[in-house]
């Protein structure tokens, strides 16, 4: 008995949480992790956010370098700081939905991860009177249900990851691995928040001098930076 009802929690698990992993990250079905067809062009993108201190001073500095951006907002925090996500949206940046709650997919039932998206679309439709169109599922994970329902949403992956939200090695390595790993195409991400299972609260802190230094020095001077709507269309 205990055996038979092991094989079927483990049967359960591998359809629900393994095979959408697989699925996902080595097939790259129904989810976008670059565009090959750009030219030239890149996409910046930030998770975790909105954060009080780190997301606007970030937001300084895009608008500084009249970089668009996208941000994969956290409902919960969105709701906490609604001028932050307005700012976002009044300076031209993309708003995409990171769930409500900064929650595990695997750990969801189809209902919740329902609700998780649903309920940050409508908060992002309230704040800033458009609707998103993009979801990033946390830490890339997702669970049988995004994969079977039918979804207006396009899931967005990446292509480049640095762990910028450790505080380990700083902004100098943070840099260096951003300047080896960005090439034609890329979809970056980077975290304008500290505050999820995992990361180092003031990481941000590192991952915008690091940003500010490849910009200030022109490193990327090659690339041209496209807001991910955009970027796609190519």
């Amino acid at each position: 008995m205990i055996i038979t009802l092991f094989k079927i929690i483990l049967i359960i698990f591998t359809l629900y949480c393994v095979l959408p992993f697989l699925l996902t990250r080595i097939f790259n079905f129904l989810v976008v992790k670059k565009n090959p067809k750009a030219e030239n062009e890149i996409t910046l993108t930030f998770d975790d956010g909105p954060d009080p201190i780190y997301t606007p001073l970030l937001l300084d500095l895009l608008k500084k370098y009249k970089i668009k951006a996208t941000f994969f907002i956290v409902g919960a925090k969105a709701k906490k700081y609604p001028d932050i996500i307005k700012r976002m949206s009044n300076e031209g940046h993309l708003i995409g939905i990171h769930n409500y709650d900064h929650t595990f997919n695997w750990f969801n039932s189809p209902l919740r991860s329902k609700n998780e998206i649903d309920k940050t679309a409508k908060l992002i439709n309230e704040i800033t009177g458009e609707s998103p169109n993009y979801y990033r599922p946390p830490w890339g994970i997702l669970n049988l249900y995004h994969l079977i329902f039918p979804s207006k949403y396009k899931i967005i992956l990446w292509s480049v990851m640095v762990g910028d939200w450790k505080l380990k090695g700083g902004s100098q390595r943070i840099k260096s691995e951003l300047k080896t790993n960005i090439k034609n195409g890329s979809i970056i991400v980077l975290h304008d928040s500290g505050e999820t299972f995992g990361a180092d609260q003031d990481a941000p802190g590192q991952m915008i001098k690091a940003l500010e230094n490849l910009l200030d020095e022109n490193v990327l001077k090659d690339f041209e930076f496209v807001r991910l709507d955009y970027f796609l269309q190519k």
